[in-house]
């Protein structure tokens, strides 16, 4: 029966993950089962507490929290951080709820922080009190809550052999999430947020009526493109973390991180039009960075090989 409930478990959480996130998804495919399980039920965990806020936004949509409608989405934010804590410190997840019941199997074979999820959940409810960004520090400290947090909840599945790993995966998740402000701004502006910082739209002399107008010009396309430099260094600065991981994972994180920054290049080619037009990588794109990464993948083990030729022993 517990086989049977915990594999409806991770069918729920594989089904929002791909439907939520196809990029997300695609680089997940390549991890080992376990792994790609996990990594599933972190990724559902976050877009159910997140459409909590998001859909608050958004007239006649329904609710998907595990609570009633009625329900305030600060009670369900709380509802979720009392979950996890008493996961965490008496063992106990609701078995009527997929991914409470997904997390504690989880736990038991992958050390998953709580102080992380918790932080996810702060981040979250940011977005119920804060729709402007006055500067980049600002803002840092909303995608270290919402994204960096994953990176150090994922890390102990895929595994790493040095702390420094754990930097680069917030670094990564950083990068992940200045992407996906730039590939929102038009969905963003009909909930009347704005993450780019207010003083960088001051900077380029693009103003919110501009924004919500959805205007591209020459100030526009130059505050995109400052802002796709900065993601591009956080890019850079998680590409050592990789190396860092389990071998079995390298491959997932370095296709979805590619696939991501590609993201940055759709923006481009759609001449930096995030207002009308939805930045994704075609598959066939998707295809030929996988083969890309996958001999890359085997250069590198046969590397490690040459070094080590009794590693497949160890």
């Amino acid at each position: 029966m517990q086989q049977e409930q915990l594999k409806a478990a991770y069918t729920h959480c594989r089904g929002v993950t791909q439907r939520s996130s196809k990029t997300f998804y695609w680089g997940s495919l390549f991890l080992p089962p376990p792994k790609r399980h996990a990594v599933w039920v972190i990724y559902a965990f976050c877009r159910v507490v997140d459409d909590i806020v998001d859909e608050l936004d958004l007239p006649g949509s329904p609710r998907i929290g595990h609570l009633s409608g009625s329900v305030s989405p600060e009670r369900e934010l709380d509802h979720w951080r009392e979950a996890l804590i008493r996961l965490y410190q008496r063992g106990y997840a609701d078995p009527s709820d997929h991914i409470q019941f997904a997390w504690g199997e989880m736990l038991k074979s992958y050390d998953v922080p709580l102080e992380p999820a918790l932080e996810l959940l702060q981040g979250v409810a940011m977005d119920l009190t804060i729709n402007r960004y006055d500067s980049f520090e600002e803002l840092y400290l909303y995608c270290y809550r919402v994204a960096g947090t994953v990176g150090l909840l994922t890390s102990p599945i895929f595994g790493f052999n040095d702390q420094a790993a754990l930097e680069h995966a917030v670094d990564l998740g950083i990068a992940l999430q200045l992407t996906n402000i730039l590939r929102d701004v038009g969905e963003d502006s009909a909930r009347n947020r704005i993450y780019l910082p207010q003083k960088e739209l001051q900077r380029f002399e693009y103003s919110e009526a501009d924004l919500f107008g959805g205007v591209i010009n020459d100030s526009f396309r130059e505050l995109v493109r400052f802002q796709m430099e900065r993601a591009e260094e956080y890019y850079l600065r998680a590409q050592p973390g990789i190396s860092l991981l389990s071998s079995d994972c390298r491959l997932a994180i370095r296709l979805s991180s590619a696939l991501y920054r590609g993201i940055l290049d759709r923006i481009r080619l759609n001449n930096y039009n995030v207002f009308t037009k939805r930045a994704s990588v075609p598959l066939k794109n998707k295809l030929a960075a996988a083969s890309q990464y996958w001999f890359i993948q085997q250069v590198e083990s046969m590397g490690e090989r040459m070094m080590n030729p009794y590693h497949s022993q160890l």
